[in-house]
Order: C-alpha cells, then structure tokens, then sequence
C-alpha cells in the first residue's frame, strides 16, 4: 500500500532572483528556474541551520539529509527576464581606525577626540566624501587571535569585479513533497517564523511576498495542477520542472545535489 503523499507550496516571488548552478567567484549565473539544492537551502536556514552545518548535541533543526530526501517540484507562473549586472566591490582607502568600527559616524565624531588625547595619534577626518578617496567599509572583520583587537582581513585596495546574473521580476511556485506531514508542518512553522533571513539565491534578493503558500494532501502533481497561478502572471499553460526517478523514460540528469 502506497504511503499517502504531502505537498508544501512556496511562493518565490522577488524584484530579483538568482539561481546559479556553476557560479564561481566572480562569474555568477542563473538558471531560468529555482533550483531544489537553492529551495532546500532556504528551508534549512528558515529550520536553523548554519552556514557551515555545525551540528551541536541538543540542535532541534532537521538533519540536511532529510531535507535533501524530499521530491521537488517549481512552476514558473511568471518567468520573469535573465538581465546581467556588472559589478565592483572593495577598491579606494581603507582608513583602518577604531572608529571605523562604530556604526553610528555622529557616536564616531565624539569619540575621536578622546582616543585621540588618550593614544597621541591622529585618527584623521573625511575631508574628501568621494569613492575614489573614501571607502569605508573594510572586509572579513573579526578579532586577531593574538591580541583579541578586531582587525581587517582584507584591505586590498583593488576592487573585485563581477557579472551576474539575474531574473526580474520573476515568481514561482516550489513544491516539496512527503509522506512525513508532521515534517512538512515543521517546515511550515519555520517559515512563518525563520530563524535566520532568507534569500532567493543571492543574499541581497529579498523575497516581496510571504514564501509559505499552503500544505497540501496528495502529490506535488496534484498541489501544482490544483492551485491556480500567482498575481499577474502569464495564462496557462505553464512550464514546470519535476523531479522523478532516474528511470522515467525521457527523464533528464541534473546536477542539483543538495548534500
């Protein structure tokens, strides 16, 4: 007897999005569709996972093997446009001063004075507000395991320089799929309520509506066909991606692994 199946829908619907799959470094692709590994992503960071999945005794999150066990489903109800942008991070003055290290430049205007009488030494003034003489914001901050002083690890005077890629003005609609509903309601709890920020591929891609969408009895097929498409989006019918054995016949290999 068949184990009956459960659908978590998620709206993924952003100003941009980005869903590379052979991104390196400063070339950064997407493809025209999320990703399983991406949506399996967000759904561990909205459990609580970690950036380097540092599991600790007493941890309450999923292990990310039975996050990576569900079947995955996205239909592009508005596909939105690819568009590239060029990109520079870094370059110009690092003026590595403890008072770079204040958020608050009025706080920092205060305090110079005093470090100043206090050490002998000049902590200097912005005189010349420009790019190309100002750049304040120093990378990879973080204390020197010597002295415990917090100190830059990056103060290269060189900008780096990207391309990236994007899809404006997109939204979709993932599908994950379980026979395990108390799992999928856990998910659905963690979505409403993240415990970390969530990002639609890249960190700056801010998802403009809520992402949980609806859980659902029966198959992602069923939840996909079922559930009419999203604002604004182009008449049916759609394209979707469906994950399926590796046996179905006309079925595709795909790099998308999330473990």
């Amino acid at each position: 007897m068949t184990a009956t199946a459960y659908t978590l829908l998620m709206r993924l619907e952003a100003f941009w999005q980005s869903w590379g799959t052979l991104s390196a470094f400063n070339d950064r692709d997407s493809l025209p569709r999320p990703t399983k590994s991406a949506v399996i992503g967000i759904l561990a960071a909205a459990d609580g996972h970690d950036r380097d999945e540092h599991r600790e005794e007493g941890d309450d999150y999923l292990p990310l093997t039975a996050l990576a066990a569900l079947r995955f489903a996205v239909r592009a109800d508005r596909p939105g446009s690819l568009v590239q942008d060029f990109q520079t991070t870094g370059g110009g003055r690092y003026p590595l001063r403890p008072r770079d290290l204040i958020t608050d430049p009025a706080r920092a205007e205060r305090a110079a004075p005093e470090l100043e009488t206090a050490t002998g030494r000049s902590f200097g003034r912005i005189d010349t507000p420009r790019l190309s003489d100002w750049y304040g914001a120093p990378k990879n901050i973080a204390p020197d395991p010597a002295i415990g002083t917090l100190v830059a690890g990056n103060t290269s005077r060189h900008a780096q320089l990207s391309h990236r890629w994007y899809l404006a003005d997109a939204a979709f609609l993932a599908a994950v799929e379980s026979p395990d509903r108390a799992l999928l309601r856990h998910l659905t709890q963690r979505l409403e309520e993240p415990r970390r920020l969530l990002w639609l591929g890249q960190k700056h891609c801010a998802p403009t509506q809520p992402l949980y969408h609806g859980l659902h009895k029966g198959s992602l097929e069923d939840a996909l066909s079922s559930t009419p498409l999203l604002p604004r989006s182009r008449p049916a019918p759609t394209n979707a991606w469906i994950e399926v054995p590796h046996t179905t016949a006309g079925a595709t290999n795909v790099n998308d692994q999330p473990v």
